[in-house]
């Protein structure tokens, strides 16, 4: 499995955003953990999971953020995961450097944690 490619179509997908194209990256049971959704919904203790969730998260961040962008800064793969480096974008806010673990089970995304730096 080419981890590489898949990271590149996912960040691909979120400054295209084609919600369509990123959900196909992932396993219909994953789950997401990210300090955003513990901030913006408290309610979740930062998780979700599934993809009706993903897509409604994604999709407000969508409509919400038109000029969110991510600048790839570094891959870095491992066996069932891949870790990206990346500077979120956003006009009228300072840069944000994040990372994110992405970990695969059978080509899918199953899990992936953001942290922000």
């Amino acid at each position: 499995m080419d981890f590489e490619k898949i990271a590149k179509a996912w960040i691909t997908a979120f400054n295209e955003k084609n919600l369509s194209q990123l959900l196909a990256l992932y396993a219909d049971d994953a789950e997401h953990l990210s300090p955003k959704l513990r901030q913006k919904r408290p309610e979740t203790g930062g998780v979700i999971r599934g993809k009706t969730e993903l897509r409604q998260w994604w999709a407000d961040a969508f409509v919400n953020l038109p000029t969110l962008h991510y600048q790839l800064e570094r891959l870095t793969v491992g066996k069932s995961h891949i870790f990206i480096e990346y500077t979120r974008q956003l006009e009228g806010e300072s840069d944000l450097n994040v990372t994110e673990i992405l970990e695969f089970e059978n080509g899918l995304i199953y899990h992936s944690r953001v942290f922000h730096g």
